[in-house]
């Protein structure tokens, strides 16, 4: 099976990249089921039904989600009810949503786990990733699953490659999101874990993760936090990972880095 994980979308200009350039890249690289970061996939931050809707309809089987997920109240039902639009399952009990589903592809299934990282991103209140994952793998396999897939949506490199390497041979694929800026460390793991730290954005190219430049170097040369985050324009680009995963082993056979624009 040949899964796509695509990075963060930012912005309607992120989702039009996608609807350019997905339905032409999943036939000519045979892509069988795709997930798609869609956290900042809204104009202003964060994820909207109609954004969320909006990727459902490029072909993203999945949505997975991260530190922005639920900054839109408006998302909040459609994260009950839509049982494919997940935000990180290490969060707070009590909000909106999961980070889990199962996905029965006929011949195979696939289970998707979203998980948040701690290091930097605390304000978030979410418990031990290690813990989580081993407890939702086990509920996977549990449901039959055969490829097991997960998001981890985390700033630190140390801590992605820490559960990474700790869910080799636990897991079929794992990336990392959150930071934007994609890792040239694709590789699969000893005991067959394919793995990347961070598979990157969908968005502007001439921006700093996706935001003007003009407006991050201000807040970080002249400490202005006053100015709101506004998306950059331009040509984008959509990057992503390319998993080939053995139906029946669950083990990933070959890893590919895809870089668009």
């Amino acid at each position: 099976m040949r899964i796509l994980a695509i990075g963060d979308v930012c912005g309607s200009i992120g989702c039009n990249t996608v609807r350019n350039i997905l339905p032409k890249l999943k036939k000519e690289k045979d892509i069988n089921f795709v997930v798609i970061n869609g956290e900042n996939s809204a104009d202003g931050n964060g994820i909207t039904p109609s954004s969320a809707q909006a990727l459902f309809s490029c072909g993203a089987d999945v949505i997975t989600g991260g530190n922005h997920s639920l900054r839109r109240k408006e998302i909040c039902s459609m994260m009950e009810e839509n049982y494919f639009l997940l935000r990180p399952d290490n969060l707070p009990e009590e909000l909106a949503g999961n980070g889990y589903c199962l996905v029965d592809c006929g011949y195979t299934s696939v289970a998707v786990i979203n998980l948040s990282g701690t290091i930097y991103l605390e304000t978030l209140n979410a418990t031990s990733p290690f813990e989580k994952a081993d407890l939702l793998i086990e509920h996977a396999k549990s449901q039959g699953a055969k490829i097991i897939l997960i998001d981890f949506h985390a700033e630190a490199t140390s801590e992605k490659r820490a559960l990474g390497i700790y869910l080799d041979g636990k897991v079929s694929a794992f990336w990392g999101t959150h930071t934007h800026v994609q890792t040239n460390d694709a590789q699969i793991l000893p005991c067959g874990t394919g793995y990347i730290t961070d598979i990157g954005m969908t968005g502007p190219i001439q921006s700093v993760l996706g935001v003007k430049s003009s407006i991050i170097i201000s807040r970080l040369k002249d400490k202005n936090t006053t100015e709101k985050f506004v998306l950059a324009d331009g040509k984008c680009m959509l990057n992503g990972c390319i998993f080939d995963i053995n139906n029946n082993t669950g083990i990933t056979e070959s890893i590919e880095i895809i870089n668009f624009s």
